[in-house]
């Protein structure tokens, strides 16, 4: 026996219809903000294990990308209170101890359910380049030990690794323009990301303890494609020049012109121009000529030497360009030592030693070759014990270096990369853009991004975009017709 409908069940039924379609259409328009949820923040660590220390990055970045490129920020950092991993070769256990303390402060900042997913990585560099090219077995231990002791952590660790020279410039360059918005930026007048000139890229100009790096682009094309980087990010293609010297770092370039001033001859006691007047110390030869950066001969030496500061600018200088080899060889342009190079070109943001160094002589606001150059020269002048009375809280060892360090940067400024009076004022000296330290480490994450797949936004509805409008439509037009009809009906 069927249902019997009586006409005035219509009314009621309709409004009861409408009613419902009413209730489904207000919890939909509400899931328009949930669907609109920015996902939970994603976490990765990055330790750069450079020659002279460790530091710890913690990056975060939304779990939707831009342009397959992770829209990365710093939000923590950490400096080893240890010297770097290379200098552990006779106790590599020590070498992974090193990192727990960076560790143990990056867990107390990624939260406890991210940190499972969060990719860890370690890139050494030129300390451990060096160190590899002496003794394989004994960079391999360590590497050893620092994966050992990350694993004990409850993240996402994929390897430790010696970063090559133009890997390290590369990413040294992606930070500087990741940060300085020159790849993409948010435009308030189109309300999207969108694509600066790519002649607007900066030049990026790292010096480390153990080598340094060049990289730009160029405004030829790149003769010789070995020194050429080429990659892909926000859905553009670069191309750079990039070339990494090894063994011309800041402390090894030191090293380099002590064995100069320090010659083979049986003296024991010698004049060094780049220290102050009235600086004394008492050195072993073994102490600069142990280095893989030295010669073999020179490795071999032994006996103690006494160093006497003169504070001669001039003299440091021409110390340090013995150092160098300024031939091009048969390229009409080139760095040195034989190494092809375009001329330097656009602007260019120098940091690590460079900024260090400036900073502590105040040469970093802007200022013009010559007013750089007599700076250095006024202070290398200047007595040792007048330097320890203005500078009470600088490091000995520090405060004694800065007019060689002054003057290794200006010979491989303008003889070696060759900027002049005309580009000079390029150069910005910085080490800090957008709350995020300068270095090859944001640039390696931003790389390493394009492999973490991208998550979708939350939302509390459960369907595909597509599928949740084509809902509403039909719940929309459905309350239409049952407010018609009642209409109609009453109206009757």
């Amino acid at each position: 026996m069927g249902i019997q409908w009586n006409g005035s069940y219509i009314p009621i039924a309709l409004l009861v219809l409408s009613v419902v379609s009413l209730i489904a259409l207000i919890l939909s328009l509400v899931g328009i903000h949930g669907a609109m949820l920015p996902p939970e923040n994603k976490y990765g660590l990055v330790f750069d294990a450079g020659s002279s220390h460790t530091a710890l990055f913690v990056y975060q970045w939304p779990a939707d990308k831009e342009n397959n490129t992770g829209m990365v920020s710093q939000t923590f950092s950490c400096h080893a209170n240890a010297s770097g991993i290379s200098s552990f070769t006779k106790d590599p256990p020590q070498a992974g101890d090193s990192l727990r303390e960076c560790l143990d402060a990056a867990m107390k900042v990624i939260p406890a359910e991210r940190q499972r997913e969060a990719p860890t990585y370690l890139g050494a560099t030129a300390g451990m380049r060096l160190l590899s090219l002496e003794n394989k077995t004994a960079a391999a231990q360590i590497l050893a030990e620092v994966e050992k002791t990350i694993r004990e952590y409850p993240i996402n660790f994929r390897g430790a690794r010696i970063l090559t020279g133009k890997e390290e410039g590369t990413y040294g360059w992606i930070t500087i323009n990741y940060l300085l918005d020159s790849f993409t930026k948010y435009s308030l007048e189109h309300r999207d990301w969108i694509h600066p000139y790519s002649d607007n890229t900066w030049g990026a100009l790292d010096l480390g303890g153990a080598s340094t790096q060049i990289s730009f682009v160029p405004a030829e094309s790149i003769v010789e494609k070995e020194e050429a980087a080429e990659f892909r990010l926000y859905g553009f293609d670069y191309t750079i020049y990039t070339h990494s010297y090894l063994c011309y770092g800041q402390n090894q370039a030191l090293l380099h012109a002590l064995r100069i001033i320090v010659n083979s001859s049986a003296v024991h006691q010698f004049e060094h121009p780049c220290y102050p007047m009235g600086y004394s110390e008492n050195i072993t030869r073994a102490s600069f000529s142990n280095s893989p950066c030295a010669k073999q001969q020179e490795s071999e030496a032994t006996g103690n030497v006494t160093l006497y500061g003169t504070g001669d600018a001039n003299r440091c200088q021409e110390t340090f360009k013995k150092i160098f080899n300024f031939s091009c060889n048969n390229y009409t342009s080139c760095g040195f030592n034989g190494t092809y190079q375009p001329k330097v070109n656009g602007k260019f943001l120098a940091f690590s030693a460079y900024y260090y160094t400036f900073s502590f002589l105040n040469l970093t606001e802007g200022q013009p070759l010559a007013a750089v150059e007599a700076a250095v020269q006024t202070f290398c002048a200047r007595r040792w014990a007048e330097l320890m009375s203005s500078y009470p809280s600088e490091k000995e060892s520090r405060l004694k270096s800065y007019c060689a360090n002054a003057n290794f940067i200006l010979t491989l400024l303008v003889e070696g990369y060759g900027f002049s009076n005309n580009t000079w004022d390029n150069i910005v000296f910085q080490m800090k853009a957008d709350n995020s330290d300068i270095g090859w480490t944001l640039g390696y994450m931003l790389n390493l991004t394009n492999m973490i797949p991208t998550e979708s936004l939350i939302s509390l509805r459960g369907h595909e975009e597509g599928v949740w409008i084509a809902a509403v439509f039909f719940i929309v037009l459905m309350l239409a017709l049952c407010l018609v009809f009642l209409l109609v009906y009453f109206l009757k």
